[in-house]
């Protein structure tokens, strides 16, 4: 019996450590990584200050 108490609590406390590097990583922005390269496409559009809305070059025309 006192191997399950001591399983629980080092099961426990593996999650609660878990979490918390979790949220420490959240908060460092280590996540944001996948929304700069979501954007680099758009880049090369953005330089040449037109958007495809605008009136920019397709894809085509290139």
């Amino acid at each position: 019996m006192e191997v399950l108490i001591l399983l629980g609590a080092l099961g426990l406390s593996l999650v609660g450590g878990a979490l918390v590097l979790f949220a420490r990583s959240m908060g460092a922005g280590d996540y944001q990584h996948a929304d700069r390269l979501a954007l680099l496409a758009l880049e090369e559009d953005l330089a040449d200050g037109k958007s495809p809305r605008d009136g920019g070059p397709s894809t085509e025309e290139r």
